[in-house]
């Protein structure tokens, strides 16, 4: 990433510096995001398409990829992302633009804007870092946290009698006819960091192909909100979420697939893996 990137603009070679900046990290030590702006840069560059790429901006811990993307950015109010990116998108159609989010201003703040854009189809692609915690403000219980795990407003573990249970919030988005890609991927090991840099690319090749609405999921850690070392995090991330929360690409409608997901509102469809 420390090379010139050539890009073609209007039949003419251009140069300019990679979409990763070198500033030194302000994240927590084993903290995901970082790896995600990684693969957000190299997709960016391999598609060609990072000096027309607009990144709408969330509150929380995600707001920080203004200092590591060089890219233009807006940051929009608590929640709001997608409510802005819809405007911004449709303003200026010819722009990539994506959202990127945590799971506290998405799948909580955030729910209704992002249910109602999916919905639309809108044609933009929305990076969704799921840590199950509120990582910035303390460490509460979060839409995503799992039954059981202790937070700072849940010190005895989510209590699914009066909390509930975590949101599917992919598995959601992905019956609605106006998503043409869902996808849950991790950070957890090599392998699947590579199955991440593959989704975010194909997100933002089906919103280059024209489509709707795109959401890639990217199960995350945050060991300080988790009270743990990095290492422990990663292991928890394995072995604990990645079992709750199922990974693989759920529709790729352009593709014409479909995975066959259980019907909501059945028990089996807010219960299992939980």
């Amino acid at each position: 990433m420390t090379a010139p990137v050539e890009l073609e603009a209007e039949g003419r070679t251009i140069y300019r510096r990679p979409s990763l900046l070198s500033n030194p990290t302000s994240y927590c030590p084993g903290c995901g995001h970082g790896i995600v702006h990684r693969l957000l840069a190299e997709v960016l560059e391999e598609l060609r398409v990072a000096g027309r790429t607009l990144l709408v901006g969330s509150v929380g811990c995600s707001v920080f990829a203004y200092d590591y993307l060089r890219l233009d950015a807006i940051e929009s109010p608590h929640g709001r992302a997608a409510a802005v990116a819809t405007g911004v998108k449709r303003y200026r159609p010819n722009n990539v633009v994506f959202t990127y989010q945590g799971d506290g201003d998405l799948a909580a703040i955030g729910t209704a804007e992002i249910v109602h854009a999916a919905a639309r189809g809108e044609r933009f692609t929305t990076i969704f870092v799921n840590n199950g915690i509120y990582g910035m403000t303390g460490g509460q219980m979060a839409p995503t946290t799992l039954p059981g795990q202790r937070t700072t407003s849940s010190p005895s573990g989510r209590d699914t009698e009066t909390a509930g249970y975590p949101l599917p919030v992919t598995e959601m988005l992905s019956l609605l006819p106006g998503v043409w890609y869902a996808a849950r991927t991790s950070v957890s090991d090599p392998v699947n960091v590579g199955k991440t840099r593959a989704a975010i690319k194909r997100a933002f090749e089906v919103q280059l192909e024209g489509h709707g609405f795109s959401i890639v999921e990217v199960l995350s850690t945050c060991p300080v909100g988790w009270g743990m070392t990095p290492s422990e995090a990663m292991h928890r991330l394995s072995d604990e979420v990645m079992r709750a929360y199922q990974t693989g690409t759920f529709v790729d409608r352009a593709r014409r697939i479909v995975q066959d997901l259980p019907k909501p509102g059945t028990p089996r469809s807010i219960t299992e893996g939980f």
